[in-house]
């Protein structure tokens, strides 16, 4: 068993996360909120929990206050309490939608996180980022709050399909962008990158760098804006499109990104292009969108300071990342001269 502990400042959430097979077999709470892919699934180990269950319709469309406020509603029928503890289980929807009502239902109470996807697992269940989209805005309405425990349980990631496992390496490579040990480890075996036992191996790694970076900057106001590494022009394209994982569109923010690193920046640009392999390799060179046509919604990115500037994280040698801001008009005219190298 691996088991990590997230202490947050200044309000002292500590938050524990358990990786073993078998985890979710030990989870307890009040009241169990899911998806209806995940439901479908496993509604046998979800029923034999013999706790009131609510089941949202999946899907990132649905990660709003209608959803949001069925839940709230539910929790109220069910007669949650504030001692009680909202059992969340599927991917980073019912994650993010769950922490967040869980925060909200009596002023807070208890969350315990059961992420289903590999992406949950590395990422999105670790380190209290809670929300729903709002007025075409990802993540717009949320809170920090930790999750009492996050169950991380191998044996999700066999149901799921090829499409999940790309998702969930999204991260996974965007972590490796920045630690060093990680990046050469999945380098050296670019080959297994859809290798289950391989997943099984790292996804404790990556939980461990998440949880530190957490640990070190609950809020967001320093070290943990690396983590948005790809995000900045991944969530314009995310907006834009909507026909990708959260995941694809982070390795293809990720792959304009680099580009715009190497026109900014002083690159180590035989290590970026190793990473450009490594992303290429699990995109499997599908056709990549036109930035340019996205780069109006990353102005409406909250992590801008003002509308007219572009924050993004730019990688720059191995473990190594440099935070940049520019103009809007310059971040136009570089994705267009990063698609002539792109697309």
């Amino acid at each position: 068993m691996t088991e990590i502990k997230i202490t947050s400042t200044p309000a002292c959430e500590e938050s524990i996360i358990i990786c073993e097979k078998g985890a979710f077999r030990r989870s307890h709470g009040n009241m169990v909120f899911t998806d209806s892919n995940v439901y479908r699934i496993y509604k046998k180990e979800i029923d034999a929990l013999a706790l009131p269950v609510h089941v949202m319709q999946a899907g990132e469309s649905n990660k709003n206050e209608e959803t949001l406020f069925a839940l709230l509603s539910a929790m109220a029928d069910a007669g949650l309490h504030r001692k009680d503890t909202l059992l969340c289980v599927g991917g980073g929807v019912v994650g993010d939608i769950g922490g967040l009502a869980a925060a909200l239902y009596m002023r807070g109470i208890n969350c315990v996180q059961v992420p289903t996807t590999l992406l949950s697992q590395v990422d999105s269940s670790v380190g209290g980022k809670t929300a729903i989209d709002f007025k075409g805005i990802k993540n717009l309405v949320g809170v920090f709050r930790q999750p009492r425990e996050v169950l991380v349980d191998a044996m999700f990631l066999r149901t799921l399909p090829e499409r999940e496992i790309v998702c969930g390496l999204g991260e996974i490579i965007k972590h490796g962008a920045l630690h060093e040990p990680l990046f050469d480890k999945l380098f050296s075996n670019a080959d297994r990158l859809f290798d289950l036992t391989f997943l099984e191996e790292i996804v404790p790694q990556n939980i461990a760098l998440k949880a530190d970076v957490v640990q070190k900057d609950a809020h967001e106001t320093d070290l943990r804006k690396c983590l948005n590494m790809g995000h900045t022009t991944g969530h314009a394209l995310e907006l834009y499109e909507k026909t990708r994982s959260h995941g694809e569109y982070v390795l293809i923010g990720m792959l304009y990104e680099i580009e715009l690193a190497k026109m900014t920046a002083d690159c180590d640009e035989e290590y970026l292009n190793d990473l450009k392999g490594l992303i290429l390799r699990v995109l499997k060179n599908n056709q990549l969108p036109s930035a340019c046509k996205a780069a109006r919604f990353a102005a409406l990115d909250k992590k801008n300071a003002t509308s007219d500037l572009i924050s993004f994280v730019a990688p720059v040698a191995k473990g190594h990342y440099m935070l940049k801001e520019i103009a809007y008009d310059e971040y136009v005219a570089l994705l267009k001269r990063a698609e002539e190298n792109l697309i």
